[in-house]
């Protein structure tokens, strides 16, 4: 894959299918019942991600849940006049674009580049709202998980616009 092409341009190549240890070593579902952390390992794809290379795009279409395995993955936006904009910056056991699970037709709120070399579990959109529709109490686990990361994110983003606020006050 070329540096800096999206990855729904060409995904990276995918491997084999992950273990459910692997899955458990992510915060999002450290603590899920061994069955269920099985079926999630089926959906699963392994990507791989060189330095620089786009997992998506601010403004595509929401594809599905990203797994951070090894390496890191910067969560940014581009600010007119000023350029990229770093959200976040997400390493090992760490997940993004659950934004796609929750609303049906929203597209990317932000860039997902890949920091440092990474390999990436990727959970798509249908199969795991699939999933979640037939097993009820993983979807009621994953849905308060998705609530609490959310929340935290929110709060961090309202931290830094506090800063921001107030650095420009001098």
């Amino acid at each position: 894959m070329v540096s800096g092409q999206s990855a729904s341009t060409k995904p990276p190549p995918m491997r084999s299918v992950p273990s459910s240890e692997i899955l458990e070593q992510v915060s999002l579902f450290t603590g899920l019942l061994p069955v269920h952390l099985q079926r999630i390992a089926k959906l699963a794809q392994v990507r791989s991600y060189g330095r620089n290379e786009h997992v998506f795009r601010h403004g595509e279409a929401s594809d599905g849940l990203y797994l951070v395995v090894t390496g890191s993955i910067r969560i940014s936006r581009n600010v007119a006049g000023i350029g990229e904009e770093a959200l976040a910056v997400l390493r090992q056991g760490q997940h993004f674009g659950e934004m796609s699970l929750i609303e049906d037709d929203a597209s990317r709120s932000a860039d997902a580049i890949c920091h440092e070399r990474a390999e990436l579990l990727k959970l798509p959109k249908n199969d795991l709202r699939d999933l979640m529709f037939v097993d009820r109490e993983l979807a009621y686990e994953l849905l308060w998980r998705f609530v609490r990361t959310l929340s935290g994110r929110l709060r961090d983003s309202n931290d830094r616009l506090m800063m921001l606020s107030a650095s420009s006050r001098f």
